[in-house]
């Protein structure tokens, strides 16, 4: 090739790649997770998803996307939309051919989307919510608005520079800050659930503290792990009773107990969820951790009689599976339990082998609800540090262990309800073993530890009564024999038993001659293996002996806790085929979504394990799920407004970059404090500002997602409570313990086979904060209910808001708050020397934090001057509302009453 040649050559290749370049070099990539996949969702995997795979093709999942669909061809040829059948059917002619079938086509824009895709190479990408939490960059400070006389100098804060970006996008701005005492009071109920103590607002008010010391004063509030319990305890799905039919009472106020601590504490948020996920496989567990374990103690139990134990086991199993989740993923499993998830890349073998992480527990749905931890008293730990010390220095430091686990949770044991072979004998209402006089049952593949004595949970009405135990069965070695007697109730015996190397058959039968024809001798709970205590020649054995039985007959506080399968009692777990638990489909293990972060290798496969990987940096959505929830908390909408639901059906962030912002603070640089995650937004302008809006900014932005004004929505159902005995000096501050009946009407409690009622409770137990209310799941407090609260069966992410005529009816007559209105009316017309309109000004100040207008001040004066004449006129109708008080101390009841059924005393400023 000549010079001449060669040169123009070279001009044609260079004349071509700037045309390519013309045309292809500044194409913008697209983005499959925020661009593509939301045209699929929408047009496409209804057809062609993970439960319906119509012609053989899915884009649930990257290798079935591109692999041979019926016809025999690939639906995406990557680098060639004209190969593609994906875009033939799209832009096919004949409406027979052209998808969606029998639907609205996808539009032009749409279609050339995909096809620029497809051109690119139809890069396949994750979700936007699985990818990994990246450092932000830092942005650029902002100008800060500044609140005002009372506060300190702003720092700019990278959250308000995230909303200024998308506020400016929209033609819109912040707002001015907020009213100094309306912050206040904003503030306050965030971060404590109440308004703020006449002490903080009179130093606030005077300039003696900043808005930030204010915050900082009621981050450390007691009152602020109650407020932020409340939230979670709608997510653990907490209730006072089991559920179900008989809904009978539980105790499970410890837990509630245990999540106020840990707030208040702001323990990390991390190691807030090891401890309720597996906190029973930590090094030693303290008993806050094993307490902490009843967060899936909180599910459902059925032991209405005739029930299938077995059943509900694998109910509260797969309850804990799609709650776990829901809770810290914002994934809602549940529909993977039948089949592969439908829009998200979850598999249906996936959610047993997560399944598998929580099968290995010993609770079966048993009526006593075994295990539970035992709360000793102070003498009692006397008595246990006795025996544990007898047991190390004679028997050594495992023995120890053992003993001193089975006295705070009486595990490993084996419940009645497995036996089989019954032979005069029935498992009584499906719960406890009885067997008549001559009858027999047997329990199998008994793993006896080689204990050399038995322990027995029973009751029995009868003296007399022989049992024998018997190796295999009715012509058996002999391994233990024994006479029942009368007892009070049901106790725990030890009894002498011969000692067994691995698993066996224990054939038990019954003689007594004295019983009925059809009556069980006694009714038996429970069998456990543990050996008698070494050192029967010893001085002080006596006394370790006396004080292990002492300490068997307990009676005390009992919390139902997680508590992992030693290895002879391992259950295997099977993925159910459509969900069915009785057609089990292959055996699985303990794994993690392949979607989601990567697993390390030196956890364990188990629930500490999985807790380990929900909080680990490689995860993508704890931190972000904690984040939203939070930021909701405190805004009424999530950056993410699907609170439940991170999955590619949500909605997108609104701020993505603040939302991974906030997520990579918090787990890294705050180390999964809350505390300080809900400081740093509370701090911001963003936060701060008013919550007044103008009609421009109405029709631009509805529902406040751009946040151009301040938070503002309706309290919740426990803060209306709260905030109304606040404002009358009724709160009682007591925290802690048993849950409380305060008034109620009567006839709500009408339960069915267990006789238990409301007692309405004394004291200040009556004037106690909202969450130590006692909730009875069929029959929840009726003033909450009303007020969107939850009624607890299952984990709920968020309480709709709802205004209905009910809700003022409860507030104008529930005995609560009646009582509130007519001690806050004489408090005021008290400290206003009787004027009414004095009084009525102070009333509405200390509700709201603000002055009243005049002319409420007006119509309020109208309401005072007529309840007054009728009080005056009708002797029955004032004793009947206030027994004992004057017509105008009445009557500014009344108002009072009005007051706190105004709106900017129901909601949040």
């Amino acid at each position: 090739m000549n010079r001449n040649s060669l040169g123009i050559l070279l001009s044609v290749l260079i004349g071509v790649t700037l045309i390519a370049f013309f045309f292809f070099g500044n194409e913008k990539e697209v983005d499959f997770s925020t661009e593509i996949k939301p045209i699929l969702n929408k047009h496409c995997i209804t057809c062609h998803g993970g439960v319906k795979q119509s012609g053989g093709f899915s884009i649930l999942f990257e290798e079935e996307a591109f692999a041979l669909n019926e016809s025999g061809l690939p639906a995406i040829v990557s680098g060639s939309p004209n190969s593609s059948e994906l875009i033939k059917r799209l832009t096919h002619s004949d409406p027979e051919l052209r998808m969606p079938y029998e639907r609205t086509p996808l539009s032009e824009e749409e279609i050339d989307l995909l096809k620029t895709w497809i051109k690119q190479g139809a890069k396949w990408g994750k979700h936007w919510a699985y990818e990994p939490v990246k450092k932000p960059e830092i942005p650029e400070p902002v100008q800060a608005a500044g609140i005002g006389p009372n506060s300190s100098p702003l720092k700019t804060s990278p959250i308000d520079h995230f909303v200024s970006e998308k506020l400016e996008e929209h033609g819109m701005s912040f707002s001015p800050e907020e009213q100094p005492l309306r912050l206040l009071r904003r503030v306050a109920l965030d971060l404590t659930g109440l308004p703020p103590s006449d002490r903080l607002v009179a130093e606030f008010s005077a300039g003696k503290i900043t808005y930030e010391l204010a915050v900082e004063q009621l981050l450390a509030s007691d009152s602020y792990g109650e407020k932020w319990a409340t939230w979670w305890l709608d997510l653990a799905r907490y209730a006072d009773t089991k559920g179900y039919e008989r809904d009978v009472s539980r105790t499970m106020w410890p837990f509630r107990d245990y999540v106020i601590r840990s707030f208040n504490a702001d323990k990390p948020f991390d190691e807030f969820t090891i401890e309720q996920l597996a906190g029973d496989l930590l090094p030693n567990p303290t008993q806050d951790q094993l307490t902490a374990t009843a967060f899936h103690r909180n599910t459902m139990n059925n032991d209405e009689g005739g029930t299938e134990d077995e059943e509900f086991r694998v109910a509260a199993l797969l309850d804990r599976v799609s709650t776990t989740y829901e809770v810290w993923q914002s994934t809602t499993m549940a529909c993977v339990q039948c089949h592969s998830h439908t829009y998200d890349p979850i598999r249906h073998e996936e959610f047993y082998q997560s399944a598998a992480f929580f099968n290995n527990t010993r609770d079966e749905d048993t009526h006593d609800e075994e295990p539970r931890l035992r709360f000793y008293e102070e003498e009692q730990q006397g008595q246990i540090a006795s025996v544990i010390d007898w047991v190390k220095e004679n028997e050594g430091e495992k023995a120890a262990k053992t003993r001193a686990d089975f006295l705070k949770f009486y595990e490993p044991k084996y419940a009645a309800h497995i036996a089989t072979q019954f032979d005069n004998a029935e498992l009584i209402d499906t719960k406890w073993l009885g067997l008549r006089s001559g009858g027999s049952a047997v329990y199998k593949n008994i793993d006896t530890q080689g204990a050399d004595q038995l322990l027995m949970s029973y009751r029995t009405g009868l003296d007399g009564t022989k049992m024998t135990i018997r190796k295999d069965n009715a012509a058996g070695e002999i391994l233990a024999a024994f006479v029942m007697n009368k007892t009070q109730g049901d106790i725990v015996r030890e009894i002498p038993f011969k000692v067994l190397n691995g698993s066996t058959d224990l054939y038990i039968e019954a003689n007594n001659p004295k019983a009925e024809p059809q009556q069980n001798t006694s009714t038996i709970v429970w069998l456990a293996f543990v050996p008698s205590i070494k050192g029967r020649e010893k001085p002080g054995f006596a006394l370790a002996q006396s004080n292990w039985e002492e300490l068997l007959k307990f009676r005390g506080t009992k919390l139902p806790i997680l508590i992992e399968n030693p290895p002879y009692m391992a259950r295997k777990t099977n993925v159910f085929e459509r969900g069915n638990w009785m057609v089990l489909g292959e055996e699985v293990t303990p794994k993690t979504p392949e979607e989601f972060g990567a697993w390390q290798s030196e956890w364990p496969t188990n629930r500490l394990g999985f807790s380990y990987w929900l909080t680990s940096p490689e995860n993508p959505l704890t931190a972000r799920t904690l984040v939203n929830r939070v930021w909701d908390q405190l805004f009424g909408r999530g950056i993410v407004s699907t609170i439940e639901d991170m999955g590619s059906q949500s909605e997108p962030p609104t701020h993505p970059e603040l939302l991974d912002y906030l997520a990579w603070k918090t787990s890294h640089d705050y180390q999964w404090s809350m505390k300080s995650l809900i400081r740093e937004i509370v701090l911001s302008d963003t936060y701060r500002q008013s919550s007044v809006i103008t009609p421009e900014a109405f029709q631009k932005d509805p529902n406040n997602q751009w946040y151009a004004r301040g938070p503002r929505f309706r309290l919740s159902a426990e803060q209306i409570r709260d905030q109304a005995l606040t404002a009358a000096g009724l709160l009682s501050h007591k925290m802690y313990g048993p849950s409380v009946k305060p008034p109620q009407p009567e006839g709500i409690w009408q339960t069915v086979y267990n006789g238990e009622s409301w007692t309405e409770s004394e004291g200040e137990d009556k004037y106690r904060r909202g969450i130590y209310t006692f909730l009875k799941r069929t029959s929840p407090y009726p003033s909450f209910i009303t007020f969107d609260a939850a009624s607890r069966e299952v984990c709920l992410s968020k309480r709709l808001v709802t205004n209905t005529p009910l809700q003022a009816l409860a507030t104008l007559n529930d005995p609560v708050y009646l009582e509130a209105a007519k001690k806050l009316g004489e408090s005021s017309w008290n400290k206003s020397a009787g004027n009414p309109a004095k009084a009525i000004a102070l009333t509405y100040e200390r509700l709201v934090f603000y002055p009243i207008s005049e002319g409420k001040k007006k119509t309020l004066l109208e309401l005072y001057a007529s309840a007054k004449m009728e009080f005056t006129n009708d002797t029955i109708a004032l004793r009947e509302f206030y027994a004992g008080a004057k017509p105008e101390v009445a009557a500014m009841g009344v108002v009072a009453n009005a007051m706190m059924n105004l709106d900017e005393f129901l909601t949040k400023p």
